[in-house]
């Protein structure tokens, strides 16, 4: 690519519960869910970014190592999501936003809103990079209504990125057949899956000058996006713990393959084979 090329990426993160302590909590049996049935009553469950969204940090920090000119900005959508901004500043992105709202009271609607707002008034973006999906609802819908507020191209799941030139972007899509190739007019939008592979760690000269980083605060009101338009389209009205059952049955045999045959006789009674 052009080095004079300044291309501007814009990645989306949000701050979601870290998924291996809520998992941990419902098999001890803790996780509880307050009276008002939606919201959880642990308050030490730590807050982390959504690991596609690092991933989608990955790919930017990727494309910049490959020698494409450009500005990495991170944006997210919540209370306070400083410590992960921070972390963005420590991976490398140049500028780190804050659209603050409260996500008790929004939907992925709003989300999606605010964002494209964002991108539409603050420049535009040639990339905008987006995870697969969130670990917290795992729903993937923001990244395609984020492309059509803006109207443009989507392109999910994918491995990798290149960018040819600023105005063509070429991705590397997962799908259950294999890997595809395939090629979008930018400004577009991205979805990483988790194939991009492990994200970098921050060095300790980028944890240093984050911590001297602060973010960059813009008012949904300053993007033009009103109250009514924050209002929540789908709301949630019950949230709820599974019993989680436990049950191991051990095949009894004096040899493995009187093991073996006890085994597939038991598959068959359960017509699992």
């Amino acid at each position: 690519m052009n080095e004079q090329a300044a291309v501007r990426i814009v990645v989306c993160a949000k701050e979601v519960l870290d998924p291996d302590a809520v998992n941990n909590y419902a098999i001890e049996g803790r996780l509880v869910i307050g009276e008002d049935g939606k919201t959880l009553t642990q308050t030490t469950i730590p807050r982390l970014m959504n690991a596609y969204d690092e991933q989608a940090i990955e790919v930017a920090l990727r494309l910049r190592d490959g020698g494409t000119a450009c500005t990495i900005v991170v944006v997210s959508v919540g209370a306070d999501p400083t410590e992960l901004l921070k972390h963005a500043a420590a991976l490398g992105a140049d500028e780190i936003v804050h659209i603050p709202v409260d996500t008790a009271t929004t939907d992925y609607h709003a989300a999606a809103r605010l964002l494209a707002a964002y991108v539409r008034t603050s420049g535009g973006a040639h990339l905008v990079l987006c995870g697969r999906q969130a670990s917290d609802d795992d729903q993937g819908v923001v990244p395609a209504l984020v492309g059509e507020l803006l109207a443009i191209p989507v392109v999910t799941i994918a491995r990798a990125v290149e960018l040819p030139s600023p105005s063509v972007v070429r991705v590397t899509r997962v799908t259950p057949d294999g890997d595809e190739v395939v090629e979008a007019a930018c400004p577009a939008v991205v979805t990483l899956s988790n194939e991009v592979g492990a994200p970098r760690y921050p060095t300790m000269a980028g944890r240093m000058a984050a911590r001297r980083k602060r973010p960059t605060v813009v008012s949904p009101e300053a993007l033009g996006v009103s109250a009514a338009d924050l209002a929540p389209k789908v709301i949630l009205t019950r949230q709820f713990v599974p019993a989680v059952h436990g049950n191991c049955e051990f095949i009894e045999g004096d040899t493995a393959a009187e093991k073996a045959g006890r085994l597939i006789a038991r598959l068959r009674q359960d017509s699992v084979i």
